[in-house]
């Protein structure tokens, strides 16, 4: 953990935010000494900031003990260069632990995953995020999907919640972002973040940097950092052309194979990830490996990626 506001790290110019995979061993267990030279290798890569054990690090399949070593182990391999954040989430009681055992681990702050299986109003989700936020000193981003979708009001108040810092969205809906953005704005004047949040952000970033949403997860870093930045720097330079190149020529037909099998938003990219040279092994229960011929597909894709890349050097 960094004396640095969480806020002012993550705004900084930079590259991408880094949601690494999980590594797991030949007989599913965790494989701590992977997972760190995955983490070691996106933070020389140049991602700003790492995001342990959310979404794409499979949190759901993880127990206390992986899950706070793995936060650890993050922690230890970033040494400060740039944040760590990790995931937070199941019921209130569990969100509180997982709080808690990442703060011990020394995570710089947590992204709040919405409450397991129920469909809570918006007062209940409110209780939920502020007592997680209450827990411990580390600052939440809440993460709106799924059954945790706040009304412009409601985010006003997780704003004005001490502790919570930012809201990232994995909605999609672009009307209820902007009446967000616009109430926060209006209310609760300060320097909330806002992040992309949504599978493959790239595909839509250029949407949300419209609204003014400029941070975004970015889970092709995992297995294609020169990818991932180059869009990255054409977002940041304005250099439209290269980014509708990639997104074009990559990120469509990613996200289009990405489609083509449920849990692909873990599991492709896990798969990437090795196709890449890194053996981070499969995914955990219930997800379930890509078919051959998706595989195929991805090795095709990631190629024609690269591609893109050595033509833009020769223009």
């Amino acid at each position: 953990m960094t004396s640095a506001p969480l806020a002012t790290r993550l705004t900084a110019p930079g590259g991408p935010l880094f949601f690494p995979v999980t590594a797991y061993g030949p007989g599913g267990e965790v494989d701590l000494d992977v997972f760190r030279t995955h983490v070691r290798r996106g933070v020389e890569a140049g991602a700003s900031a790492v995001f342990a054990c959310c979404g794409t690090g499979e949190f759901h399949a993880l127990t206390p003990e992986e899950f706070q070593a793995c936060v650890r182990a993050a922690v230890e391999e970033t040494a400060g260069r740039v944040p760590v954040l990790a995931g937070a989430g199941y019921g209130t009681a569990l969100a509180v632990r997982w709080a808690r055992l990442a703060e011990e681990a020394g995570a710089d702050g947590l992204l709040a995953m919405p409450p397991y299986l129920v469909l809570a109003g918006q007062e209940g989700l409110l209780r939920h995020y502020r007592e997680v936020a209450a827990a411990t000193s580390l600052p939440v981003i809440v993460y709106q999907r799924d059954n945790a979708v706040f009304t412009p009001g409601s985010v006003v108040e997780l704003a004005r919640t001490e502790g919570i810092v930012g809201l990232k969205d994995g909605l999609g809906d672009l009307d209820l972002m902007q009446r967000v953005v616009s109430a926060v704005r209006t209310e609760v004047p300060g320097d909330f973040l806002y992040f992309n949040g949504l599978p493959t952000a790239e595909q839509t970033q250029l949407a949300y940097r419209a609204l003014g949403v400029t941070l975004y997860s970015s889970a092709v870093f995992c297995f294609a950092p020169e990818i991932a930045l180059a869009f990255h720097r054409a977002l940041g330079s304005g250099d439209e052309a290269l980014a509708h190149r990639l997104l074009d020529g990559f990120y469509r037909p990613f996200v289009e194979l990405r489609a083509q099998g449920r849990g692909y938003a873990v599991a492709l990219v896990k798969a990437g990830v090795r196709l890449r040279g890194l053996d981070v092994g499969e995914v955990r229960p219930p997800l379930q490996e890509p078919a051959e011929d998706h595989l195929k597909q991805l090795a095709a894709v990631i190629e024609r990626g690269y591609a893109l890349l050595d033509g833009e050097e020769t223009r």
